[in-house]
Protein backbone atom coordinates (compact mmCIF):
# COMPACT_ATOMS: atom_id res chain seq x y z
CA UNK A 1 0.00 0.00 0.00
CA UNK A 2 1.23 3.45 -0.88
CA UNK A 3 2.04 6.02 1.88
CA UNK A 4 3.38 9.30 3.41
CA UNK A 5 4.44 12.92 3.65
CA UNK A 6 3.92 16.64 3.20
CA UNK A 7 5.32 20.08 2.49
CA UNK A 8 5.01 23.65 3.79
CA UNK A 9 5.69 27.30 3.16
CA UNK A 10 4.96 30.47 5.18
CA UNK A 11 5.31 34.13 5.86
CA UNK A 12 5.52 36.66 8.55
CA UNK A 13 3.86 39.79 9.72
CA UNK A 14 1.81 42.00 7.45
CA UNK A 15 3.99 44.63 5.81
CA UNK A 16 3.12 47.78 7.71
CA UNK A 17 3.44 50.74 5.42
CA UNK A 18 4.10 53.13 8.27
CA UNK A 19 6.89 51.01 9.78
CA UNK A 20 10.01 52.32 8.10
CA UNK A 21 13.30 50.42 8.43
CA UNK A 22 16.44 51.87 9.91
CA UNK A 23 18.87 53.34 7.42
CA UNK A 24 22.48 52.26 7.26
CA UNK A 25 23.49 55.56 5.64
CA UNK A 26 22.62 58.63 7.75
CA UNK A 27 22.77 60.79 4.61
CA UNK A 28 20.09 58.72 2.90
CA UNK A 29 16.95 60.89 2.59
CA UNK A 30 14.80 57.78 2.16
CA UNK A 31 15.21 55.53 5.22
CA UNK A 32 13.19 52.72 3.69
CA UNK A 33 15.65 50.16 2.26
CA UNK A 34 12.90 48.53 0.23
CA UNK A 35 11.81 51.19 -2.27
CA UNK A 36 9.34 48.79 -3.86
CA UNK A 37 7.26 48.57 -0.71
CA UNK A 38 4.08 46.72 -1.54
CA UNK A 39 1.02 46.02 0.60
CA UNK A 40 1.34 42.40 -0.52
CA UNK A 41 3.76 40.19 1.37
CA UNK A 42 7.30 40.43 -0.01
CA UNK A 43 7.59 36.71 0.72
CA UNK A 44 5.13 35.95 -2.04
CA UNK A 45 6.80 38.42 -4.36
CA UNK A 46 10.28 36.93 -3.97
CA UNK A 47 9.68 33.29 -2.87
CA UNK A 48 12.69 32.71 -0.64
CA UNK A 49 13.16 30.48 2.42
CA UNK A 50 15.02 29.44 5.64
CA UNK A 51 18.07 28.39 7.91
CA UNK A 52 20.05 28.82 11.20
CA UNK A 53 21.11 27.17 14.49
CA UNK A 54 22.93 27.45 17.84
CA UNK A 55 23.83 24.45 20.06
CA UNK A 56 27.21 22.86 20.74
CA UNK A 57 26.34 19.52 19.13
CA UNK A 58 24.73 21.17 16.13
CA UNK A 59 27.89 21.54 14.05
CA UNK A 60 28.90 17.95 14.80
CA UNK A 61 25.49 16.75 13.55
CA UNK A 62 25.71 18.78 10.38
CA UNK A 63 29.29 17.67 9.64
CA UNK A 64 28.39 14.02 10.22
CA UNK A 65 25.38 14.35 7.94
CA UNK A 66 27.37 15.75 5.02
CA UNK A 67 30.56 13.82 5.68
CA UNK A 68 30.70 12.02 2.36
CA UNK A 69 29.33 14.89 0.31
CA UNK A 70 30.60 18.12 1.85
CA UNK A 71 29.23 21.33 0.45
CA UNK A 72 32.02 23.43 -1.08
CA UNK A 73 32.47 26.67 0.88
CA UNK A 74 31.91 29.90 -1.04
CA UNK A 75 35.07 31.44 -2.49
CA UNK A 76 36.62 33.96 -0.06
CA UNK A 77 36.08 36.83 -2.47
CA UNK A 78 32.32 36.19 -2.54
CA UNK A 79 31.81 36.39 1.22
CA UNK A 80 31.40 40.10 0.76
CA UNK A 81 30.08 39.55 -2.76
CA UNK A 82 27.30 41.99 -3.56
CA UNK A 83 28.08 44.53 -0.86
CA UNK A 84 31.60 45.20 -1.93
CA UNK A 85 33.49 44.14 1.22
CA UNK A 86 35.29 47.08 2.77
CA UNK A 87 34.33 49.53 0.11
CA UNK A 88 32.79 52.70 1.37
CA UNK A 89 29.58 52.03 -0.55
CA UNK A 90 28.79 48.83 1.37
CA UNK A 91 25.07 48.40 2.10
CA UNK A 92 23.52 45.51 4.01
CA UNK A 93 20.45 45.45 1.74
CA UNK A 94 22.63 45.24 -1.39
CA UNK A 95 24.58 42.39 0.18
CA UNK A 96 21.37 40.65 1.21
CA UNK A 97 19.92 40.99 -2.31
CA UNK A 98 23.14 39.57 -3.78
CA UNK A 99 22.78 36.37 -1.75
CA UNK A 100 18.98 36.23 -2.00
CA UNK A 101 19.14 35.93 -5.79
CA UNK A 102 20.88 32.55 -5.52
CA UNK A 103 18.09 30.06 -6.37
CA UNK A 104 18.72 27.48 -3.63
CA UNK A 105 19.60 29.87 -0.84
CA UNK A 106 17.01 30.55 1.84
CA UNK A 107 16.12 34.14 2.67
CA UNK A 108 17.31 33.76 6.26
CA UNK A 109 20.67 32.37 5.12
CA UNK A 110 21.05 35.34 2.77
CA UNK A 111 20.49 37.61 5.79
CA UNK A 112 23.09 35.68 7.81
CA UNK A 113 25.65 36.08 5.00
CA UNK A 114 24.86 39.79 4.77
CA UNK A 115 25.33 40.28 8.52
CA UNK A 116 28.64 38.40 8.41
CA UNK A 117 29.74 40.83 5.67
CA UNK A 118 28.74 43.77 7.89
CA UNK A 119 31.25 42.60 10.50
CA UNK A 120 33.96 42.20 7.85
CA UNK A 121 33.41 45.64 6.35
CA UNK A 122 32.94 47.49 9.65
CA UNK A 123 35.30 50.35 10.46
CA UNK A 124 34.24 50.43 14.12
CA UNK A 125 37.05 50.82 16.66
CA UNK A 126 35.25 49.50 19.75
CA UNK A 127 33.06 46.50 20.52
CA UNK A 128 30.16 48.74 21.47
CA UNK A 129 30.38 50.53 18.12
CA UNK A 130 30.49 47.22 16.25
CA UNK A 131 27.53 45.77 18.14
CA UNK A 132 25.47 48.91 17.49
CA UNK A 133 26.35 48.74 13.79
CA UNK A 134 25.41 45.06 13.66
CA UNK A 135 22.13 45.66 15.49
CA UNK A 136 21.27 48.49 13.08
CA UNK A 137 21.98 46.23 10.10
CA UNK A 138 19.84 43.47 11.61
CA UNK A 139 16.93 45.87 12.20
CA UNK A 140 17.26 47.14 8.63
CA UNK A 141 17.00 43.61 7.23
CA UNK A 142 14.01 42.76 9.42
CA UNK A 143 12.26 45.97 8.36
CA UNK A 144 12.91 45.24 4.69
CA UNK A 145 10.22 42.56 4.84
CA UNK A 146 8.21 42.50 8.06
CA UNK A 147 6.13 39.56 6.75
CA UNK A 148 9.02 37.07 6.78
CA UNK A 149 9.20 35.15 10.05
CA UNK A 150 12.31 33.22 8.99
CA UNK A 151 14.16 36.43 8.07
CA UNK A 152 13.46 37.99 11.46
CA UNK A 153 14.26 34.81 13.42
CA UNK A 154 17.47 34.26 11.42
CA UNK A 155 18.68 37.79 12.19
CA UNK A 156 17.87 37.41 15.90
CA UNK A 157 19.64 34.06 16.16
CA UNK A 158 22.69 35.36 14.31
CA UNK A 159 22.94 38.31 16.70
CA UNK A 160 22.61 36.02 19.71
CA UNK A 161 25.08 33.47 18.35
CA UNK A 162 27.94 35.79 17.40
CA UNK A 163 27.77 38.11 20.43
CA UNK A 164 26.85 35.81 23.31
CA UNK A 165 30.35 34.91 24.53
CA UNK A 166 31.42 36.96 27.57
CA UNK A 167 35.06 36.27 26.70
CA UNK A 168 34.80 39.07 24.15
CA UNK A 169 34.80 41.60 26.98
CA UNK A 170 38.32 40.61 27.99
CA UNK A 171 40.04 40.58 24.59
CA UNK A 172 41.54 43.38 22.55
CA UNK A 173 39.26 44.71 19.85
CA UNK A 174 41.03 43.16 16.83
CA UNK A 175 40.95 39.71 18.42
CA UNK A 176 37.30 40.18 19.35
CA UNK A 177 36.40 41.22 15.82
CA UNK A 178 38.20 38.19 14.40
CA UNK A 179 36.24 36.02 16.80
CA UNK A 180 32.96 37.57 15.65
CA UNK A 181 33.87 37.04 11.99
CA UNK A 182 34.75 33.38 12.67
CA UNK A 183 31.51 32.79 14.54
CA UNK A 184 29.46 34.56 11.87
CA UNK A 185 30.99 32.50 9.06
CA UNK A 186 30.57 29.27 11.04
CA UNK A 187 26.92 30.09 11.64
CA UNK A 188 26.41 30.62 7.91
CA UNK A 189 28.25 27.40 7.06
CA UNK A 190 26.12 25.38 9.47
CA UNK A 191 22.94 26.96 8.14
CA UNK A 192 23.83 25.97 4.59
CA UNK A 193 24.07 22.31 5.66
CA UNK A 194 20.82 22.21 7.64
CA UNK A 195 18.58 20.85 4.86
CA UNK A 196 20.77 17.83 4.26
CA UNK A 197 20.90 17.08 7.98
CA UNK A 198 17.09 17.18 8.17
CA UNK A 199 16.74 15.02 5.05
CA UNK A 200 18.90 12.31 6.59
CA UNK A 201 16.92 12.36 9.84
CA UNK A 202 13.67 11.77 7.94
CA UNK A 203 14.76 8.72 5.97
CA UNK A 204 13.77 6.14 8.59
CA UNK A 205 10.20 7.42 8.45
CA UNK A 206 9.78 6.93 4.72
CA UNK A 207 9.23 3.29 3.85
CA UNK A 208 8.67 1.33 0.65
CA UNK A 209 5.10 1.47 -0.59
CA UNK A 210 4.13 4.59 1.36
CA UNK A 211 1.96 7.47 0.17
CA UNK A 212 2.94 10.97 1.27
CA UNK A 213 0.72 14.06 1.19
CA UNK A 214 2.47 17.41 0.72
CA UNK A 215 1.11 20.95 0.66
CA UNK A 216 2.77 23.92 -1.03
CA UNK A 217 6.43 24.11 -2.03
CA UNK A 218 8.97 23.47 0.71
CA UNK A 219 12.63 23.13 -0.26
CA UNK A 220 13.30 21.15 2.91
CA UNK A 221 10.57 18.61 2.13
CA UNK A 222 11.81 18.45 -1.46
CA UNK A 223 15.32 17.65 -0.17
CA UNK A 224 13.84 14.90 2.05
CA UNK A 225 12.03 13.30 -0.88
CA UNK A 226 15.00 13.70 -3.23
CA UNK A 227 17.21 11.82 -0.80
CA UNK A 228 14.59 9.09 -0.37
CA UNK A 229 14.36 8.73 -4.16
CA UNK A 230 18.16 8.59 -4.48
CA UNK A 231 18.13 5.82 -1.85
CA UNK A 232 15.82 3.90 -4.21
CA UNK A 233 12.86 3.93 -1.85
CA UNK A 234 9.52 3.28 -3.54
CA UNK A 235 6.89 5.80 -2.54
CA UNK A 236 4.12 7.91 -4.03
CA UNK A 237 3.33 11.58 -3.39
CA UNK A 238 -0.01 13.39 -3.38
CA UNK A 239 0.45 17.13 -3.99
CA UNK A 240 -2.24 19.66 -3.26
CA UNK A 241 -2.62 22.25 -5.99
CA UNK A 242 -1.67 25.06 -3.60
CA UNK A 243 -3.93 27.83 -4.87
CA UNK A 244 -3.71 30.71 -5.53
CA UNK A 245 -0.01 30.57 -6.45
CA UNK A 246 -0.14 26.87 -7.46
CA UNK A 247 2.99 25.89 -5.58
CA UNK A 248 1.83 22.26 -5.70
CA UNK A 249 2.21 22.27 -9.47
CA UNK A 250 5.83 23.37 -9.11
CA UNK A 251 6.44 20.70 -6.48
CA UNK A 252 4.89 17.97 -8.63
CA UNK A 253 7.07 19.03 -11.57
CA UNK A 254 10.20 18.64 -9.41
CA UNK A 255 9.17 15.19 -8.23
CA UNK A 256 8.13 14.05 -11.69
CA UNK A 257 11.60 14.96 -12.97
CA UNK A 258 13.01 12.59 -10.32
CA UNK A 259 10.79 9.74 -11.51
CA UNK A 260 8.64 9.78 -8.35
CA UNK A 261 4.97 8.84 -8.90
CA UNK A 262 2.89 11.97 -8.24
CA UNK A 263 -0.82 12.67 -8.09
CA UNK A 264 -2.11 16.25 -8.08
CA UNK A 265 -5.13 17.07 -5.89
CA UNK A 266 -7.34 20.13 -5.84
CA UNK A 267 -7.06 21.71 -2.39
CA UNK A 268 -10.60 20.77 -1.41
CA UNK A 269 -9.95 17.04 -2.05
CA UNK A 270 -7.69 16.51 0.97
CA UNK A 271 -10.31 14.75 3.12
CA UNK A 272 -11.44 12.70 0.11
CA UNK A 273 -7.89 11.42 -0.49
CA UNK A 274 -6.75 11.07 3.15
CA UNK A 275 -7.65 7.35 3.25
CA UNK A 276 -4.83 6.72 0.77
CA UNK A 277 -2.28 8.68 2.80
CA UNK A 278 0.17 7.16 5.28
CA UNK A 279 1.58 10.46 6.49
CA UNK A 280 1.70 14.19 5.83
CA UNK A 281 5.03 16.00 5.38
CA UNK A 282 5.10 19.78 5.47
CA UNK A 283 7.61 22.57 5.82
CA UNK A 284 7.17 25.74 7.88
CA UNK A 285 8.00 29.40 7.70
CA UNK A 286 7.98 29.64 11.48
CA UNK A 287 7.96 27.33 14.49
CA UNK A 288 6.53 29.18 17.48
CA UNK A 289 7.04 28.79 21.23
CA UNK A 290 3.98 26.57 21.71
CA UNK A 291 5.41 23.99 19.29
CA UNK A 292 2.89 24.91 16.61
CA UNK A 293 3.81 26.13 13.15
CA UNK A 294 2.95 29.01 10.85
CA UNK A 295 2.74 27.94 7.24
CA UNK A 296 1.00 28.30 3.91
CA UNK A 297 -2.77 28.76 4.11
CA UNK A 298 -4.46 25.35 4.17
CA UNK A 299 -1.91 23.64 6.43
CA UNK A 300 -4.21 23.87 9.45
CA UNK A 301 -7.16 22.19 7.77
CA UNK A 302 -4.92 19.41 6.40
CA UNK A 303 -3.56 18.78 9.91
CA UNK A 304 -7.11 18.68 11.30
CA UNK A 305 -8.22 16.09 8.75
CA UNK A 306 -5.05 14.00 9.24
CA UNK A 307 -5.43 14.09 13.03
CA UNK A 308 -9.07 13.00 12.86
CA UNK A 309 -8.04 10.02 10.72
CA UNK A 310 -4.98 9.11 12.82
CA UNK A 311 -2.44 10.01 10.15
CA UNK A 312 0.92 11.38 11.39
CA UNK A 313 1.81 14.95 10.47
CA UNK A 314 5.56 15.59 10.19
CA UNK A 315 7.13 19.04 9.88
CA UNK A 316 10.56 19.52 8.28
CA UNK A 317 12.10 22.91 9.06
CA UNK A 318 15.47 24.44 9.91
CA UNK A 319 16.03 25.58 13.48
CA UNK A 320 16.60 29.17 12.40
CA UNK A 321 12.83 29.28 11.91
CA UNK A 322 12.27 28.97 15.65
CA UNK A 323 10.53 32.26 16.41
CA UNK A 324 9.78 33.95 19.71
CA UNK A 325 6.05 34.16 19.11
CA UNK A 326 3.10 32.63 20.95
CA UNK A 327 -0.09 32.91 18.87
CA UNK A 328 -3.23 31.59 20.56
CA UNK A 329 -5.40 31.51 17.44
CA UNK A 330 -5.50 32.58 13.79
CA UNK A 331 -6.36 36.19 14.63
CA UNK A 332 -3.10 36.59 16.58
CA UNK A 333 -1.23 36.49 13.26
CA UNK A 334 -0.77 39.77 11.46
CA UNK A 335 -1.87 38.97 7.89
CA UNK A 336 0.69 38.40 5.15
CA UNK A 337 -1.25 39.29 2.02
CA UNK A 338 -1.03 37.71 -1.41
CA UNK A 339 -2.87 38.37 -4.67
CA UNK A 340 -5.99 36.27 -5.31
CA UNK A 341 -7.17 35.76 -8.88
CA UNK A 342 -10.48 33.97 -9.47
CA UNK A 343 -10.55 34.44 -13.23
CA UNK A 344 -13.96 36.14 -13.08
CA UNK A 345 -15.00 39.61 -11.84
CA UNK A 346 -15.67 39.85 -8.10
CA UNK A 347 -19.12 41.36 -7.40
CA UNK A 348 -19.07 44.77 -5.69
CA UNK A 349 -19.17 44.56 -1.89
CA UNK A 350 -17.79 41.00 -1.73
CA UNK A 351 -14.82 40.70 0.61
CA UNK A 352 -11.91 38.40 -0.35
CA UNK A 353 -9.68 36.71 2.25
CA UNK A 354 -6.10 37.40 1.14
CA UNK A 355 -4.08 36.09 4.07
CA UNK A 356 -1.28 33.82 2.90
CA UNK A 357 -0.74 31.72 6.01
CA UNK A 358 -2.37 30.05 8.98
CA UNK A 359 -1.35 28.73 12.39
CA UNK A 360 -1.42 25.00 13.16
CA UNK A 361 -1.55 24.26 16.93
CA UNK A 362 0.93 21.70 18.33
CA UNK A 363 -1.68 19.07 19.22
CA UNK A 364 -2.17 18.32 15.52
CA UNK A 365 1.54 17.75 14.82
CA UNK A 366 3.39 14.48 15.40
CA UNK A 367 7.09 15.34 15.06
CA UNK A 368 9.25 18.25 13.94
CA UNK A 369 12.42 17.30 12.05
CA UNK A 370 15.08 19.99 12.49
CA UNK A 371 18.86 20.15 12.26
CA UNK A 372 18.79 19.90 16.07
CA UNK A 373 17.16 16.49 15.80
CA UNK A 374 13.64 15.06 15.74
CA UNK A 375 11.57 16.96 18.30
CA UNK A 376 8.09 16.57 19.71
CA UNK A 377 6.11 19.84 19.72
CA UNK A 378 6.35 20.03 23.53
CA UNK A 379 10.17 20.20 23.36
CA UNK A 380 10.23 23.28 21.13
CA UNK A 381 9.98 25.78 23.99
CA UNK A 382 13.00 24.14 25.66
CA UNK A 383 15.00 24.42 22.45
CA UNK A 384 14.02 28.08 22.06
CA UNK A 385 15.32 28.77 25.56
CA UNK A 386 18.61 27.05 24.64
CA UNK A 387 18.91 29.01 21.41
CA UNK A 388 18.27 32.41 22.95
CA UNK A 389 20.02 31.91 26.31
Amino acid sequence: MWRRSASFVVDKRYYQHDELPLAMDPQNPNPNPNPNANPLSAYYLTRAEHHAVVTSDWLAQAQAAVGRHPSPPPPPETIAGGGGGKERGFGVIDEFNYWRKKPDLAEAVAAIMALAAVIRSSEATTMMELEIELKTASDTLKSWDTTSISLSAGCDLFMRYVTRTSALEYEDFDAAKRRLIERGEKFGEISLKARRTIAMLCQDFIFDGCTILVHGFSRVVLEVLKLAASNRKLFRVLCTEGRPDRTGLRFSNELSALGVPVKLLIDSAVAYAMDEVDMVFVGADGIVESGGIINMMGTYQIALVAHSMNKPVYVAAESYKFARMYPLDQKDLAPALRPIEFGVPIPPGVEVEKSARDYTPPQYLTLLFTDLGALTPSVVSDELIQLYL
